[in-house]
């Protein structure tokens, strides 16, 4: 991988370990080689992840109705989880000597909802123009910046979303006005003062990416390119070919020495998607512009992780499938431009049954307090449709597919032994609009329940504010 400082520092060890003896020439070689190698070498995630999970204390919830966020369904089940890890999960579990046991009799228990695209931190409550700071709109290649340098940590919303709509995980992307929008970032949905408390460890970058009428419409607003459709495919293609030169260049210097190539932020960027480090996340709503958009990932040889928006991706669920790539949808947002006027409220289900990855996302600051009432929107909407898909199945769309597309489903996204124990306790089944989270746990740790006032997070900004702590 391109910049992996890890893979540059092993490369060192492995050429100290073989280097020959036979000679004063060899040795300096050697070692003038093994300097250049670590030379070119710099760090790349200079602000790193400060995360550390809040403490809990070992937890057993029985008599519940478990959703596992793969499909699966536990009727009367239970769940354990201590350290920060989901222990078991089943119709039966051990529990531990000391453990709080919560009796769950006709309430649900599911993973943390998880919405890949959120702009919360950086389109911040309240809403004013100083601190609307997720558009860079001041050319169609911004590959440079990185979203987590515009993140308000003291945003009100992140608490919102946890109290309102059991979110444990999210994906801030930069806005949509640019080819390339700049860096995603994915955080844990916990009180910090800073950014880098909240980031998730380990989690990849994505890149957002937009296709269509956004960026033709900023740009040719101002009589310059793109302003067209065809203009959009041309920038980008020549994004990716001078990320192909950038990356070729720094591969000869690490093998052949010579000059130290200068870093190009934006084309760093490039360069890690094309290494396969960097997710695609993709504003694309017609049909016709994901198809171009994949072919164009082929031609270049990276791999989208998914379409946001995708208002027509019910027309092709089954490129999405051959090509493992998600769609994050609304459940009904349409007519708001040209290029959303073709939307189904079938969508979501219909990109389901043709065997795609669907995702519910929000897009907005009071949507992701209610992502599972959008999904139980689409689910009934494509039931009326015919489509006969399962409560738990509709689950994958807000929390296993979107961890899949963020490169984190290892982790999280599921009630499997071992991932991370991020966990919501409903009042109800969570498919009903009378249903709200009762308690919501993030790495084994509670941050929220209903019952207790004590556990209602309230940012700093809040302290003194009419409203202080209200979910409402």
């Amino acid at each position: 991988m391109i910049w992996r400082i890890g893979a540059i520092i092993a490369a060192a060890l492995a050429l100290t370990g073989c280097a020959t003896t036979d000679g004063d020439s060899s040795a300096s070689s050697s070692s003038a080689a093994e300097e250049r190698r670590a030379e070119s070498a710099f760090d790349p995630d200079p602000y790193p992840s400060t995360y550390q999970r809040y403490p809990g204390v070992p937890t057993v919830i029985r008599g519940a109705t478990i959703f596992d966020g793969e499909g699966g369904r536990i009727d009367n089940g239970m769940i354990s989880f201590a350290d920060g890890n989901i222990v078991e999960v089943g119709p039966s579990v051990a529990i531990p000597e000391g453990a709080t046991v919560i009796d769950a009799t006709g309430l649900y228990v599911t993973p943390g909802v998880i919405d890949i695209h959120s702009h919360l931190g950086n389109y911040p409550s309240p809403s004013v123009e100083g601190m609307s700071d997720g558009n860079e709109a001041t050319g169609p290649n911004t590959a440079n910046v990185w979203t987590e340098h515009s993140v308000w940590p003291q945003d009100p919303g992140f608490s919102r979303a946890l109290a309102n709509g059991g979110v444990t995980t999210l994906n801030i992307l930069p806005g949509s006005a640019n080819l390339f929008g700049g860096r995603s970032v994915t955080l844990r949905n916990v009180p910090a003062r800073t950014m880098q408390a909240m980031k998730f460890p380990g989690a990849p970058y994505g890149l957002k990416m937009a296709c269509g009428e956004n960026p033709s419409r900023v740009y040719g607003g101002r009589n310059q390119s793109p302003a067209s459709g065809m203009a959009n495919i041309a920038l980008a293609r020549q994004a990716w070919i001078d990320a192909q030169r950038y990356a070729r260049r720094w591969e000869e210097y690490r093998e052949d020495g010579g000059s130290r190539p200068e870093r190009d932020l934006r084309l760093e960027t490039l360069a890690g998607v094309l290494a396969g480090e960097i997710l695609v996340h993709n504003h694309c709503y017609r049909a016709d512009e994901m198809a171009l958009m994949i072919d164009m990932s082929e031609e270049f040889g990276y791999e989208i992780a998914s379409f946001q928006h995708a208002v027509e991706a019910y027309k092709i669920p089954d490129l999405l499938r051959e090509n493992n790539i998600c769609a994050s949808m609304w459940a009904d947002w349409w007519g708001f431009k040209m290029e959303a006027y073709d939307a189904v409220f079938e969508n979501i289900p219909m990109v389901h049954a043709g065997g795609a990855c669907a995702v519910v996302h929000s897009d907005d600051a009071n949507g992701i307090q209610r992502l599972y009432q959008e999904a139980a929107k689409a689910l009934a909407d494509g039931r009326r449709a015919g489509l006969q898909i399962s409560d738990e199945q509709a689950w994958t769309w807000l929390s296993f597919n979107p961890a899949r597309a963020m490169g984190i489903a290892e982790r999280t996204g599921s009630l499997r032994a071992g991932k991370m124990a991020d966990v919501v306790l409903w009042n109800g089944n969570p498919f009903s609009v009378y249903t709200r989270p009762q308690m919501v746990w993030i790495d084994g740790a509670l941050m929220y329940d209903m019952n207790n006032p004590r556990l209602r997070p309230v940012s700093d900004f809040e302290l003194g504010q009419p409203g202080e702590g209200s979910v409402r």
